[in-house]
């Protein structure tokens, strides 16, 4: 397994930086996919394997500018797996950032947080 998935941000997909060695992976930008499982199942696949030696503490930071419904559902993918995280003895967090103006991000944060375990920070910057 490579200790960092990375990928770089596009005018519709999200930069995304999942690092083994701080244990804090970063979804930001936007995310309008034309295939949102295409473009997350790499990411998912690593964050599998991660789960098998993951770190004590796991952040996974999320801030996006807008994201599609297909986007919606892989997101709820990677944070079902960092759930699982939890239930093997890890600490795993969220944190969900918006901008202050951004009702929209803010709904989206606190829907995930109604669906998920998962202790989940808004953040409003």
């Amino acid at each position: 397994m490579e200790d960092r998935y990375q990928v770089e941000a596009t005018r519709e997909t999200p930069a995304l930086d999942f690092d083994r060695s701080t244990g804090i992976f970063t979804i930001a930008g936007r995310s309008l996919p034309e295939n949102s499982f295409e473009f997350y199942n790499p990411a998912v696949q690593w964050l599998k394997s991660y789960i098998q030696g993951p770190n004590k503490e796991t952040n996974l930071v999320v801030y996006l500018e807008y994201l599609n419904s297909g986007s919606l559902k892989q997101l709820f993918r990677i944070m079902y797996l960092l759930e699982d995280l939890i239930e093997l003895g890890s600490n795993a967090t969220i944190t969900w950032k918006y901008e202050k103006e951004d009702q929209l991000m803010l709904e989206k944060g606190k829907e995930f947080q109604q669906f998920l375990i998962i202790p989940i920070a808004l953040e409003e910057i």
